[in-house]
């Protein structure tokens, strides 16, 4: 490592520059010509400056869920070290950082009986997930992360800071959020949080080999309809490995598991769940009230790194039949494991919103994550083959994907925004990065 101009600059062979560059996603490599570990928004400045003047490409990773494949042989930003949390009790509000992870919002947010609109799992950054949307635990009652952000700064491929407000750069403001990472590097946000202390969640574990998962699909589908918005859900399914590190209780096991987070009372939540109890007999049943800062046990998302690839798609209406059809083609019988989740939208994530998140009108999100075996990626076409198959039972209801759950599969823009929102954020593009530095491009600038 050595400090350009006073920063800190990493590059390949120096000590830490692997440890630089390393994230959740270990499944595939970037090796950029130049890592700047940016502590500052004028770090972000002279990292931008330089690769507009050098012509390189430019990533930006907080914590490494989605790796930015852009910065191959470009200039990698990273902004792990930008980890300021400031709560504004009052307003309700925080401000994050670049490179803040949600945990460390939650925790911040809790001492005043606040909780943010953070997704399930605490080690996710929270200004990227925001940015791609952010659908949370909460997201039905709430709507989307990014309908509650109130500024951004940002630096922009020029390397201007911009302070962008609905009222102020209003275009910019809503192709940012929902855009990603396509239009500057953000620095900061400020962020709306909402009046929960406390909520009911939890899951119920169904081994699918003693109870049909059909049935359980089935029976979730028909529950979902009776729920109100105060209720967001999913259900999920995989084969566990036989693994010495994981709970005895899930070793080998094929599990269909229900998630759910009510705002409600513990008496109304017990109430609004009874039907899910008499679907089958349980594995387990963790579902109670809790204070919000344990809400990263509903889904207990795995909190070291490893590798996998996945991708989703949104409908209107959930063909049950297809996807029981998923559920046989991705479980015990599939040579390869993979993970199902499968959430019900609607609610406040259907309302109207000054951003580019596209797809409101949609009522479910269908996802499949697989891992690659040997960690290595090798099996990275044997891997696309089976989600391909699994994405093509819902071709018929598609309306798109989701730029949050493309995980690996961020380089392919077809199906992430409708026509209009593309032809907006394609606008965006040309006005604020036409040299085309953040090759994020989600089908709305040049290839590169």
């Amino acid at each position: 490592m050595d400090f350009t101009d006073g920063r800190l600059v990493f590059r390949p062979g120096d000590d830490g520059y692997d440890e630089e560059i390393a994230g959740f996603q270990t499944g595939f490599a970037q090796r950029p010509a130049i890592v700047f570990a940016a502590g500052s928004a004028e770090d972000v400045v002279a990292a931008v400056s330089y690769a507009a003047d050098a012509g390189l490409p430019v990533g930006v990773q907080a914590t490494g869920h989605g790796l930015p494949g852009s910065s191959e042989g470009g200039v990698l930003i990273s902004t792990r070290r930008m980890d300021s949390v400031r709560v504004d009790a009052d307003a309700r509000t925080v401000t994050v950082g670049a490179g803040v992870r949600w945990g460390q919002v939650v925790e911040a947010a809790a001492a005043h009986g606040l909780a943010p609109l953070n997704g399930s799992a605490p080690g996710v950054g929270a200004v990227s997930y925001t940015l791609g949307g952010g659908l949370g635990i909460l997201a039905r009652e709430f709507g989307y992360a990014a309908d509650h952000v109130r500024w951004l700064d940002v630096v922009t491929a020029n390397g201007t800071q911009r302070h962008v407000t609905p009222e102020s750069e209003p275009e910019l403001f809503w192709g940012l959020l929902g855009g990603g990472a396509n239009l500057g590097v953000v620095t900061a946000l400020e962020i709306g949080l909402v009046p929960v202390a406390r909520l009911y969640g939890g899951a119920i574990e169904f081994d699918g080999r003693e109870v049909d998962p059909g049935r359980v699909l089935r029976a979730y589908e028909a529950w979902t309809r009776t729920v109100p918005d105060e209720v967001t859900s999913s259900v999920a399914a995989l084969v566990y490995p036989d693994m010495p590190q994981l709970p005895p209780h899930l070793r080998g096991r094929y599990l269909v598991t229900v998630r759910v987070a009510c705002t409600g009372s513990e008496a109304e939540g017990t109430r609004l769940v009874a039907p899910l109890r008499e679907i089958g007999p349980v594995v387990s049943d963790s579902l109670r009230e809790m204070p919000y800062g344990e809400s990263h046990t509903i889904h207990s998302d795995p909190d070291f790194p490893h590798s996998y690839y996945g991708d989703s798609v949104v409908v209107g209406e959930l063909d049950v039949e297809a996807a029981g059809e998923l559920l046989a083609l991705t479980g015990p019988a599939a040579e390869k494991m993979h993970v199902v989740q499968i959430n019900q939208l609607g609610g406040a994530l259907a309302k109207p919103a000054g951003n580019a998140v596209p797809y409101r009108e949609a009522g479910w999100l269908v996802r499949v994550l697989s891992p690659f075996e040997g960690g290595d990626g090798t099996d990275l076409d044997a891997v696309r083959a089976v989600q391909d198959r699994a994405f093509a039972l819902f071709a018929p209801g598609a309306a798109g994907r989701l730029l949050n759950f493309a995980f690996g599969a961020g380089g392919r823009g077809e199906g992430l925004y409708d026509a209009e929102t593309q032809k907006r954020l394609a606008g965006l593009k040309a006005t604020y990065d036409p040299a085309n530095l953040f090759r994020r491009n989600y089908g709305v600038g040049d290839a590169g």
